[in-house]
């Protein structure tokens, strides 16, 4: 198997940039890759999903475009993500590029963050943060097309901050990106392109790399291969909320740090897992997996949780000469207190 990273693009902008356009002519002209796309979308109907599907590149059929349904990308990291992405990175015939398009209101950086997760930072690197934006509507005074609609939509939405103005979004999108997309540019004159060109600039210290664009056409070879590995870069592309919360409370989105814990024999698996909850609760493990050692049973029992959901079942027998023990790699947040996690797991069995 190619060991090499595979390379994932991130896209992202407000309702309305034309995001999916650009997906589509991707698709259409991607040079013979096998693309995988991971969409994000709000509510229970992904309609970009459907029109994506419809596009009709040979290179990435209907089993390549997985939809994430179930709410903003950057709150569901552990619960949907990456499970997707280990799914995708199991997968026989694996992908030569992932792009993911995040929705419109979600911020680009706890999602490049989640590239740092132990078991997708070894198979899979961001390749680069792609922003779009609405050239139109920037010119007219505005960062969407339709305020009332952005407005809306994140009004639907619990898990988002409503706090943060559409503004400090915009801004934090165009922070994280490598590449930024000035779309529609063919509404303007070379004086409001211009204009817009300035507007951008001056809504981010960092200075990615402008292009301008109409109906979304960006030739592949310009979106695709730029290379950044933006996932070690992420310190440097903080989010209005990241920059608040430095000197107060750690934020949610940190990087993640995992570490093995090694137990006894467990004779009651049903009260072991019991157990386990209130200890994931407790010390906001984000996932534990692997395996555990049933006196009197043939087979090793498999443990997988996230969150407070624990699946177990037991998936094959021991092997001969195999070392039958009870293992389980635990995952949270580059603070989790270690010690504190060993020492109530050791006191379950």
């Amino acid at each position: 198997m190619n060991q090499e990273k595979i390379p994932a693009t991130v896209i992202t902008g407000f309702l309305g940039a034309g995001k999916t356009t650009m997906i589509r002519n991707l698709l259409t002209n991607a040079g013979g890759k096998k693309i995988a796309l991971i969409i994000n979308e709000f509510g229970d109907l992904g309609v970009d999903g459907d029109v994506l599907k419809g596009c009709g590149a040979e290179n990435c059929t209907e089993d390549d475009i997985i939809e994430l349904t179930n709410g903003c990308i950057c709150c569901t990291v552990a619960d949907d993500f990456i499970p997707t992405m280990t799914r995708l990175l199991e997968r026989e015939n694996r992908p030569d590029h992932i792009v993911i398009e995040t929705s419109g209101l979600a911020l680009p950086q706890p999602l490049v963050a989640a590239f740092n997760w132990p078991d997708i930072r070894t198979q899979v690197t961001v390749d680069g943060v792609v922003t779009v934006v609405d050239s139109a509507a920037v010119a007219a005074g505005r960062f969407a097309d339709d305020h009332d609609k952005v407005d809306a939509q994140r009004a639907e939405d619990d898990s988002l901050d409503h706090e943060s103005p559409i503004e400090e979004l915009f801004e934090d999108q165009l922070t994280c990106a490598d590449l930024i997309v000035l779309n529609k540019t063919d509404l303007l004159d070379a004086a409001g392109i211009d204009s817009v060109r300035s507007e951008v600039a001056s809504r981010t210290a960092r200075k990615p790399t402008m292009i301008e664009a109409k109906n979304g056409d960006v030739p592949a070879a310009v979106l695709l291969g730029l290379g950044i590995g933006t996932e070690a870069d992420i310190a440097n592309r903080k989010s209005h909320h990241e920059l608040e919360h430095e000197s107060g409370e750690p934020h949610d989105h940190d990087e993640f740090d995992s570490f093995i814990v090694e137990l006894g024999p467990v004779a009651d698996p049903a009260a072991f897992v019991e157990k386990l909850k209130p200890v994931i609760a407790e010390h906001d493990v984000l996932r534990l997996k692997g395996f555990v050692d049933v006196p009197g049973k043939p087979m090793r029992l498999q443990i997988q949780a996230v969150g407070s959901r624990i699946d177990h079942y037991f998936d094959r027998a021991w092997t001969p000469g195999e070392d039958r023990a009870t293992r389980l790699v635990v995952i949270g947040l580059h603070d989790m207190d270690e010690a504190a996690v060993r020492a109530a797991m050791a006191g379950l069995v």
